[in-house]
């Protein structure tokens, strides 16, 4: 095809165009160089702790270090403690009630003080006692019994068997009236024979809410090491991304090191030198980033653990250890995991949860029908004129009841406990088939997910090594002259993005596996905090593809003669599409 005056022109315009822009950034990297030349030289961070030892730690001791310091598995063990205390409470009243008691009263000013008064009396003085001595029998003389009943007379009202017991008069003193001090030793019990079916309810709602607190413990338990699991493996994942990032700036500065070399040789040309400073200048950006992604991961962590910020961590689990997995947990429960919605642990507390209102319920009704009762009081009492009695002085008092008690008009409180307690069961009930319908759909999730992670991890097996040998391929073929710069760069950027694929789909597939093997302990996961925590974990990758990108097509002038538009991160030389997280 013969080239036109047009096209001509056009060309000319590219060229002077390129030109400008290589004007520009010659201007540009002239002034960033110093910045260039000493971002070759390892990225160090200053830490105050760097010579504080890090301290080793695996999976396992994560989890055992959670399961100590979590507050949630504290609080969940205090509630089973609650429902055992609510156990003994509704179960007592199966059995006797029996207390005793101890009083002591003083009378300071009593309304019976004048009937005992010494006050002054008229009456002429008696005998002297025993009053009875002045009886006779019925054979002695008339005149001796009247003159012996006149003694008696005289004798009992002249006060000498007040503190006399063989006399037959009144000891007040034994019973309290006027008393200055009294004396009460008492015992008392009672039980219940006929409650109308209340004992029942609550003992039942009792045992309802205690087999609940342990699901509840269990849930929080599996909860937490998903959580610790999934915390780690960020953590381990942060490690690798920032190996990566650290490689990938290891690679650019060598090529830039030999670009300067070909260079100084007149074996390059200065625009081959501005592409490999640029490429150095915004691989820059990605290491910082991932630093930046790992101090938050590790954060989290030592948060989660329970451990001061300022301690330095070794992780010793690597994310790509298939045979790892968290204490407690059986990996092999994932290849044939329990997804039976019964046998989920929400799904069972509600169930849990319907049984206890239904015993609070049967409480409700239970105020309707009379009670039956036994009680008994058992006491002694002493009110001795001064100090301390003795064992002679209390005088026993024993009483049994038989009681009964049902409810006449109540003013509509019982019909309105009955229906609160009839709306509770209903709302379990819903909740119940809510739970049923979310553990249904959760497992279904979780086998999506555990599927997924398991086909991008088989579909990343064996792309690093190929990414690896396509890098060192172009490597040699760059100094030898017979590839581009830009060919080295874009295999680099699949390498980078291929190593990165293979380790968040080891993280991946660990944590659904461990997430499947917890299932029938874990709480329901709800959609929205499935979207946030997929969303947390390719945020790293995704910034990390796009850094690539941005350098990419920042590396590689659109529209150069001779040269073809370079395949986005992630896509083979051959066409091919590559891994995307």
């Amino acid at each position: 095809m013969i080239p036109t005056t047009a096209t001509i022109g056009r060309t000319t315009w590219i060229q002077r165009a390129l030109a400008g822009a290589l004007v520009a950034s010659s201007a540009l990297v002239a002034v960033a160089m110093p910045a260039t030349l000493r971002a070759q030289q390892p990225i160090t961070r200053a830490d105050s702790n760097a010579a504080t030892p890090a301290r080793p730690l695996s999976l396992a001791d994560a989890v055992d270090i959670a399961q100590k310091q979590s507050q949630v598995v504290h609080i969940a063990n205090n509630a089973i403690q609650r429902a055992q205390g609510g156990q003994y409470q509704a179960r007592s009243g199966l059995f006797p009630q029996l207390s005793a008691t101890a009083n002591y009263t003083r009378t300071l000013a009593s309304q019976f003080s004048k009937a005992f008064s010494s006050s002054p009396s008229t009456a002429p003085s008696g005998p002297a006692g025993p009053c009875n001595q002045y009886l006779f029998n019925g054979d002695s003389s008339e005149l001796a019994r009247v003159a012996g009943l006149e003694n008696y007379a005289r004798c009992t009202v002249a006060g000498h068997s007040a503190s006399d017991a063989s006399t037959g008069g009144i000891n007040f003193s034994k019973v309290g009236f006027g008393s200055v001090n009294g004396y009460t030793l008492g015992l008392s019990g009672s039980q219940n024979i006929f409650t109308g079916g209340r004992l029942a309810g609550q003992i039942q709602a009792a045992n309802a809410t205690q087999r609940s607190a342990r699901i509840e413990l269990t849930a929080q338990q599996a909860q937490l090491r998903l959580d610790v699991t999934s915390a780690y493996y960020d953590a381990a994942l942060s490690d690798r991304l920032l190996s990566i990032a650290q490689s990938t700036l290891k690679q650019t500065q060598d090529l830039l090191a030999q670009t300067q070399l070909q260079q100084k040789v007149g074996n390059t040309s200065e625009f081959d030198l501005l592409r490999a400073q640029v490429s150095v200048s915004n691989q820059l950006p990605v290491v910082i980033q991932a630093q930046s992604a790992r101090e938050v991961a590790y954060l989290k962590l030592k948060q989660l653990l329970n451990l001061p910020f300022e301690q330095r961590l070794a992780l010793t689990t690597s994310v790509e250890d298939s045979t790892a997995a968290p204490p407690g947990v059986d990996l092999a429960r994932s290849s044939s995991p329990d997804t039976l919605t019964e046998h989920r642990a929400p799904v069972r507390e509600a169930a849990e949860a319907v049984t206890a209102q239904k015993g609070q319920l049967k409480v409700a009704r239970s105020e309707r029908i009379p009670t039956l009762q036994l009680s008994t009081a058992y006491s002694r009492v002493a009110y001795p004129s001064s100090g301390l009695p003795s064992l002679a002085d209390f005088n026993p008092n024993w009483t049994v009841t038989l009681s009964t008690s049902f409810p006449i008009f109540q003013g509509g409180r019982i019909h309105g406990d009955k229906m609160v307690a009839e709306s509770n069961v209903r709302d379990a009930q819903a909740r119940l088939e809510q739970a049923r319908e979310g553990a249904a759909l959760d497992s279904r999730v979780a086998l999506n997910t555990l599927r997924q992670a398991e086909a991008t991890f088989e579909a990343s097996a064996g792309t690093a090594s190929q990414a690896q040998r396509a890098y060192e391929i172009a490597e040699v073929r760059f100094k030898e002259g017979i590839s581009t710069q830009l060919e080295l760069n874009d295999t680099r950027n699949q390498l980078a993005q291929a190593l990165v694929n293979r380790a968040q789909a080891s993280r991946d597939l660990q944590v659904a596996r461990v997430r499947l093997a917890l299932l029938p302990d874990l709480p329901v996961q709800t959609a929205t905090a499935g979207q946030t925590n997929l969303s947390q974990q390719t945020q790293q990758q995704q910034q990390l593809q796009a850094q690539q990108q941005t350098q990419s097509q920042t590396t590689q002038p659109a529209g150069t003669p001779g040269q073809s538009t370079p395949s986005a991160a992630g896509t083979s030389p051959t066409g091919q599409p590559g891994i995307n997280p």
